[in-house]
């Protein structure tokens, strides 16, 4: 399946030279040119990937980055003339996975794309190896969590192996 990336960006040239590349490389791309328009097709595209520039009109990259961060754990990778080492440091502590200078060599950025998106998917095994869902049921190996329609019900202090569905009850949960 095609990767999807959102370029969140407000210069159009350097969005044509991303889009052509990244497309050029088998991503499916989608584009926003301002930070109020990025947010709202992070939160409903869902991207693999986020591209971001920090200064946008409407919403700065540093508030896209907070908003999606609210609620996603999509790679971002902040593009910007930024050169600042305080810039690159409170990109990375709002949340951005990795923080490239304008201007920037186009093989470094794809493969930094690639790097991302084969870390996050890492990530996502290791996470949903640890939690089963059956139904309204959420247990959360790595938290010692038993969770019902996103409320905590059990909190298992030790090893979830003792917890079993004979265990679990109506009554109980």
């Amino acid at each position: 399946m095609q990767k999807l990336i959102l370029i969140i960006e407000d210069e159009q040239p350097i969005v044509d030279i991303l889009k052509f590349n990244l497309q050029k490389e088998g991503y499916k791309v989608i584009e926003a040119l301002d930070g109020l328009e990025g947010v709202r097709l992070a939160q409903t595209k869902e991207p693999d990937l986020i591209l971001l520039d920090l200064m946008l009109p409407g919403l700065d990259g540093f508030g896209v980055c907070r908003k999606v961060r609210e609620k996603s754990n999509v790679p971002i990778i902040m593009l910007t003339a930024r050169d600042e080492e305080v810039d690159k440091v409170l990109g990375l502590e709002m949340g951005a996975d990795d923080y490239m200078t304008k201007p920037f060599g186009v093989r470094e950025l794809l493969a930094r794309v690639k790097a991302n998106l084969r870390r996050h998917v890492v990530d996502e095994e290791v996470e949903s190896s640890e939690i089963m869902r059956i139904g309204n049921l959420t247990i959360d190996c790595s938290r010692y969590e038993i969770v019902k329609n996103d409320v905590v019900t059990v909190a298992v202090d030790g090893d979830l192996s003792s917890v079993t569905v004979k265990n679990l009850t109506a009554r109980s949960l």
